[in-house]
């Protein structure tokens, strides 16, 4: 019987062909961010169609990040630093989701999208609760979430009907509320969302480049009877934080 495992010194531990050339490509990401598909093909000496199956399964689930044909790290690598209890920085800093801690009194998190599902990479001022949450639930359907339908309301028409296409069958009814708030959720900037049973509220705004292009999401959650008497400020305040962001240069060797 054979299989792709590599067989190892006795007693020491085993090897598997398929893992060690998921983990090498991860790696040269790593040290090389814009790496090229003909470099990766090079590094791992494997067949092409093998690296590009690879490739295209971590860029399917967030792992990889592509532009421009060149690979950087995805945002699901920063969903695990999230729950290992890691920030990182970039375009928006840590010192920037402290501040609109502060300034709401509410707990904030950073938001990317991966495939078809939200992932959290930053965070401040969580409570037990939230914090767990979030830890526990490293993916969310874009649709259920405040983040993400902040993030589809800010896409072009054919990709945001694609996915909402692809949710009908199995969340209908998330598809109709979001299309019913649609149109206010573009007016304002931000959108809305109610958690646990209506007990916390959550508000969202997209995160923005220099040159306009959407790549984040802020998130503020929060009780919602403590928040919903100034949701107003806080909605005011938001939306400052977020531009301000806008103005700031990326920093960070990969993409957000």
């Amino acid at each position: 019987m054979t299989d792709d495992a590599t067989q190892p010194e006795p007693g020491g531990p085993k090897s598997h062909r398929t893992i060690d050339r998921v983990t090498q490509i991860l790696e040269e990401v790593v040290y090389h961010p814009g790496i090229g598909f003909a470099e990766l093909a090079r590094a791992l000496d494997a067949p092409k169609s093998s690296v590009h199956g690879f490739i295209r399964g971590l860029h399917t689930k967030g792992w990889l990040y592509e532009a421009d044909r060149r690979f950087y790290l995805g945002p699901a690598i920063y969903g695990l630093t999230l729950a290992s209890g890691h920030i990182r920085a970039g375009q928006v800093s840590q010192a920037d989701l402290d501040a609109l801690h502060k300034d709401t009194g509410m707990t904030v998190f950073l938001g990317v999208q991966a495939g078809d599902h939200l992932v959290y990479i930053g965070e401040s001022g969580t409570d037990a609760l939230t914090g767990f949450a979030a830890r526990s639930n490293i993916r969310r359907k874009l649709i259920s979430t405040a983040g993400g339908k902040a993030l589809l309301a800010a896409k072009a028409d054919p990709e945001r009907d694609a996915y909402l296409r692809r949710q009908q069958a199995d969340d209908g009814e998330a598809v109709s509320e979001f299309l019913a708030e649609f149109a206010e959720t573009r007016k304002t900037g931000i959108s809305r969302n109610l958690r646990h049973h209506g007990t916390q509220i959550a508000f969202a705004s997209v995160v923005r480049t220099q040159a306009g292009e959407s790549v984040a999401t802020a998130i503020l959650v929060g009780r919602t009877a403590d928040v919903e008497p100034r949701e107003d400020k806080v909605r005011k305040i938001l939306l400052k934080h977020v531009a301000s962001w806008r103005r700031q240069k990326t920093t960070a060797r990969e993409p957000i």
